[in-house]
């Protein structure tokens, strides 16, 4: 990819504070009027902190523009103390993956999982979850296709059915 005839790359690798502050700041900017971004970029940022979860950031130059966050511990909120998703040894979950829609489509997600996988596997860990809207046809067969193909549980969340799948790595 090229601008102002430089190319600009892509990497991926553990987010440091000032891309969380970055990828939350965007995600705040593009749900306007929704308060929880707020409380989740406090969550997030307080969770990687304190080392129950690590997120993963997609870097296109010095500009965010994806994420994923592995989540280790069953004290993160986003696993509300559910041990199949999340047990603190050996289980953990991905939470909060996402790209801007102008970059889809274009591999850099499954790149950002497999960086996930192997830090995960570097830390002892078995088993990763994944959690899926159950009407997410497109998102649950890119799932399966990577490989997370065990139904670990489901439940319905905000109205909507999850189903969360795991994968052995």
């Amino acid at each position: 990819m090229h601008k102002n005839g430089g190319i600009i790359m892509f990497f991926y690798k553990k987010a440091d504070l000032q891309d969380l502050e970055q990828i939350w700041d965007r995600n705040i900017a593009d749900n306007p009027g929704d308060d929880r971004y707020f409380r989740w970029k406090k969550q997030f940022i307080d969770d990687n902190q304190r080392g129950a979860a690590v997120t993963f950031v997609i870097l296109h130059g010095n500009d965010p523009i994806g994420e994923g966050t592995l989540l280790l511990s069953p004290d993160c909120r986003a696993i509300r103390g559910r041990m199949e998703l999340g047990d603190g040894s050996q289980v953990a979950n991905i939470n909060a993956l996402r790209i801007q829609p102008e970059f889809e489509g274009q591999g850099h997600i499954s790149k950002l999982m497999q960086e996930i996988e192997n830090y995960a596997k570097s830390i002892g860990i078995r088993q990763i979850t994944i959690g899926v809207e159950a009407a997410e046809t497109r998102n649950l067969g890119i799932y399966l296709h990577w490989g997370y193909n065990k139904l670990v549980m489901h439940e319905t969340e905000d109205g909507e059915l999850i189903l969360y799948y795991g994968k052995q790595i």
